[in-house]
């Protein structure tokens, strides 16, 4: 039996602190996830508020291959007959053909909330489905805090969904809105339901309990014929149940086809755009997507892998769009090394591979940390090929801190370097100053200049991160620093790491890699 997926990222998913789109990129995220082979998207509630009101105007001219949209409300306010509740007029004059509307369920809600006998909450969830099914659109019940209420008093829950399928709802979705229920309790009551009710039925679980992609699952075991979901899981609180996970795992895992294997191959770049349109940083240890999803570090697994990578992953990564990782590291082998070397197209023998491997070890005991400095790996690697050629000699640098009269903070850096331009026989010496925010981008600054005269294409690169972390708090202010840069090109981007006696110093040794590592070869990159 299929599954239908559907995405509730651009509304129930902007529920989530910090999560905010214009309505612009939210019809980019639409279109995303059409091509992603979603069959709905739940864009919200169409003139709640400006924002909405100017989405519902754009997607009602877009066009869509697989999805289709759906508008999202609520049942009628009390004591307003349905037919004149403001909120159910806009569903109906929309252009949407799918409207969600959500209801109560659980009697603490009928109590504290909404203060309507249970009869009376029967007759707003069966008029309010009516009223959308009679002017021709396609109703969707979401049962609010169905669990709750249904371990509370199943009888009523269950009146609850019929008043919905006698109204003429397509199908009801059973939604653990507080995330408050276990895989066997989800499972439990979705095939109950199923023998109760003979209506087509949907899951929305919230991931309070860490357990929003296993009860999603649980409810398709049981019966559920739609799941709902969002991107990469965001939402309130917690969050929602990740239709990232959830898509690759009913399609690999339990073998129900949701989407085409070429979309199925869209998964990581689809989950890492809504994160780059949320200005969020894509979270590595993320299942199936994350960059460390199939990254291995221990030496065994590395051999592991390279023998059959079966031994150590439950999937291949490129079916998802992801990549398979080395990491380099104390914990690593010889096969690490050889991996890294053959991708950046460097001859590295065995006996190479094993010293470049107990140096990192040396250098790791040291604070440096290689997994997210890939660059600065690769230098390793290089030096010890044979290969490695240092872009100028250092001769000195100093960095000046002043607070002027102002209040204002001034921050100033000197280098002095001897450079060997291209096709000469003698270093030449570059003394440049340069000011910047804070000494670290002063410094950057004046790098950039004395280098900029004999190498001008390495003004390209650029910083995009830097992340500093102290390595022995212990000592406070003189502890020792360790400093990671993330750098582009607009092509590339590559990390590079410094640890020294403090931040300045530490920095100074990854700007310094940092353009090494740009003046290397351009290669295939996984």
């Amino acid at each position: 039996m299929s599954v239908e997926l559907y995405d509730a990222t651009l509304r129930d998913g902007m529920q989530g602190e910090g999560m905010s789109l214009t309505a612009q990129e939210k019809v980019r995220v639409a279109h995303a996830l059409d091509a992603l082979g979603i069959g709905y998207i739940e864009a919200g509630f169409p003139a709640s508020n400006p924002k909405e009101l100017e989405l519902f105007g754009l997607l009602e001219h877009e066009t869509f291959t697989t999805a289709q949209i759906v508008a999202f409300g609520m049942t009628r306010r009390r004591g307003v007959a349905a037919a004149e509740d403001e909120g159910l007029r806009t569903l109906r004059d929309c252009f949407a053909p799918v409207c969600t509307i959500v209801g109560k369920t659980w009697g603490l809600h009928l109590e504290k909330v909404v203060r309507v006998s249970r009869g009376e909450n029967l007759a707003m969830i069966a008029e309010s489905v009516a009223f959308l099914a009679e002017a021709g659109k396609r109703v969707i019940y979401d049962a609010e805090h169905f669990f709750d209420g249904y371990r509370d008093d199943p009888a009523y829950a269950l009146e609850c969904l019929r008043a919905a399928a006698a109204g003429g709802a397509e199908r009801v979705v059973l939604c653990d809105t507080n995330g408050s229920s276990l895989p066997h309790q989800i499972g439990e009551a979705v095939t109950v339901v199923g023998a109760a009710l003979e209506l087509p039925l949907g899951i929305h679980c919230h991931n309070d309990l860490e357990c929003g992609v296993a009860n999603s699952l649980a409810a398709v075991a049981a019966g559920a014929t739609q799941v709902q979901g969002t991107m990469n899981g965001v939402g309130e609180r917690t969050g929602n149940a990740n239709l990232v996970s959830i898509i690759a795992a009913l399609q690999l895992k339990l073998e129900r086809p949701v989407i085409a294997p070429e979309q199925m191959a869209r998964l990581t770049a689809t989950a890492h755009f809504l994160d780059e349109l949320l200005n969020l940083i894509p979270d590595p240890n993320q299942p199936w997507v994350g960059r460390n999803a199939f990254a291995h570090k221990g030496g065994l697994h590395v051999a592991g892998v390279r023998v059959d990578a079966r031994t150590f992953e439950h999937a291949d990564p490129e079916t998802v769009g992801n990549a398979r990782a080395l990491l380099v590291s104390e914990l690593a082998g010889r096969h690490s090394a050889a991996e890294k070397a053959s991708v950046a197209g460097i001859s590295l023998d065995d006996a190479g591979a094993v010293r470049v491997i107990e140096r990192v070890k040396a250098l790791e005991h040291a604070g440096y940390q290689f997994e997210a400095a890939d660059a600065s790996f690769e230098l390793l690697l290089r030096e010890e090929a044979g290969e490695y050629e240092p872009l100028f000699r250092l001769e000195s640098w100093r960095t000046i801190v002043e607070q002027r009269a102002d209040g204002q903070v001034a921050c100033e850096a000197t280098i002095k370097i001897w450079v060997t331009p291209p096709g000469a026989d003698t270093p030449v010496r570059y003394v440049q100053t340069a000011e910047g925010n804070g000494p670290v981008n002063a410094l950057d600054a004046a790098l950039r200049l004395a280098i900029g005269s004999t190498h001008p294409h390495l003004k390209v690169v650029q910083l995009v991160n830097y992340k500093v972390r102290i390595l022995d708090e212990a000592h406070g202010t003189g502890a020792t620093t360790r400093v990671l840069l993330d750098s582009s090109d607009g092509e590339r981007t590559w990390g590079t790491i410094g640890v020294a006696e403090n931040v300045i110093a530490a920095s100074w040794q990854a700007l310094v890699q940092s353009l090494e590592y740009a003046e290397q070869p351009a290669r295939v990159r996984p």
